[in-house]
């Protein structure tokens, strides 16, 4: 889906692309550093990138140990509804696309099914809703939140206050609090 791409949304490098990301980063930063004659930081990268092309903010809430019954009659209420509510406003923003996520690989063809619920807005902000059995107990249910900033917008914002207002609109769409009994995440990130 992107939005954990390289670790550039948030403040930590998650899960297992984690070590690529930090090769990848290290390769830009000594090239840059070596253009410029003097050390450039992750910082610097990011607010020149900002600053010309915009910033997207992410945000990735965790409901851990929900019922797993209960979440895949979530996730399939959501699915059902896939296409029909483009064109919908939900609390001032309409709805551009709803549907099923599938992956199709450009290098061997291969489509990945049920790579989550995705729903995409006008403005081109997404809510994307995964549901990971890979916890200790019960299900997690993962909500990615992502926001773009246009470079003459305020690019200087914390992502979880930019975003938030995206998480009200997923509680709506989802059903999630009834769904989980869960007003809170458990882990934001």
């Amino acid at each position: 889906c992107g939005e954990e791409s390289f670790g550039t949304g948030s403040d930590h490098v998650r899960e297992k692309d984690g070590m690529w990301a930090v090769l990848a980063w290290l390769q830009i930063l000594a090239a840059k550093t070596i253009e410029k004659g003097s050390l450039v930081t992750c910082e610097d990268v990011a607010q020149a990138h900002w600053k010309e092309y915009g910033r997207n903010y992410y945000a990735r809430y965790d409901y851990e140990g929900v019922d797993k019954a209960k979440a895949e009659e979530m996730m399939k209420a959501m699915g059902d509804n896939s296409g029909k509510l483009v064109g919908q406003q939900v609390q001032g923003m309409e709805i551009k696309t709803n549907d099923v996520f599938e992956y199709l690989d450009p290098v061997d063809g291969s489509i990945s099914k049920n790579q989550g619920i995705r729903f995409v807005f006008t403005d081109g902000s997404r809510i994307v809703f995964r549901l990971s059995g890979t916890g200790v107990a019960g299900a997690t249910v993962r909500l990615y939140l992502e926001k773009y900033m246009p470079a003459d917008g305020d690019i200087g914002l914390h992502a979880f206050d930019v975003v938030k207002p995206l998480a009200a609109i997923a509680m709506e769409l989802s059903g999630l609090p009834a769904a989980t009994g869960r007003d809170t995440p458990t882990v934001i990130t």
